[in-house]
């Protein structure tokens, strides 16, 4: 199936965390507090695409207040944190939310992103991802994690369905 049809299904994006919302890096103070930090454009982005009904999830394998805070500030209801086998996540998901595999799209960079990919209609990697894991997406973004990677994900599913002119008509006229 052309990248184009399986992004026109697209009904929820799951997203990993470190190496996709943020560069991958961990920032240590100090006193030892690690800080992570988000692409403002990608935060929008998945407003946007909130705005016209696409549901959102982030799995990370690690615990951090500060995605969690991210997250809830992105108005992103399904978090789940201190997972590295994400399988479970997505069949939970899946479950909860009447969301088949095929209308999801998932966007990783890294091993732990493996088993994800292999499920969804619309596996996605970001540009600094593992070889393996980009030749696993159906779609490769020229962006980096934490760099825009997943705005530039977003706005081609929006552009599949029909949706990123509306939405940019909107802002355009906007006062």
């Amino acid at each position: 199936m052309p990248v184009s049809e399986a992004a026109k299904k697209v009904r929820m994006v799951i997203l990993d965390v470190d190496g996709v919302l943020t560069d991958g890096g961990l920032y240590y103070d100090a006193d030892g507090n690690v800080s992570k930090r988000f692409s403002v454009q990608d935060g929008l982005g998945i407003k946007l695409a909130q705005s016209v009904g696409i549901e959102f999830a982030v799995i990370t394998g690690l615990n951090s207040t500060a995605v969690e805070e991210r997250a809830k500030g992105l108005g992103i209801r399904h978090y789940f944190s201190g997972h590295h086998r994400k399988i479970p996540i997505l069949e939970e998901l899946r479950d909860r939310t009447g969301i088949g595999f095929s209308e999801m799209a998932y966007i990783g960079d890294d091993w732990v992103d493996a088993g994800p990919l292999s499920l969804v209609g619309l596996p996605v990697a970001v540009a600094n991802a593992q070889p393996e894991i980009r030749e696993m997406a159906a779609l490769v973004t020229s962006a980096s994690g934490g760099n825009g990677a997943v705005r530039e994900a977003l706005r081609f599913i929006l552009a599949a369905q029909g949706k990123l002119e509306a939405l940019w008509a909107d802002w355009k006229g906007r006062p």
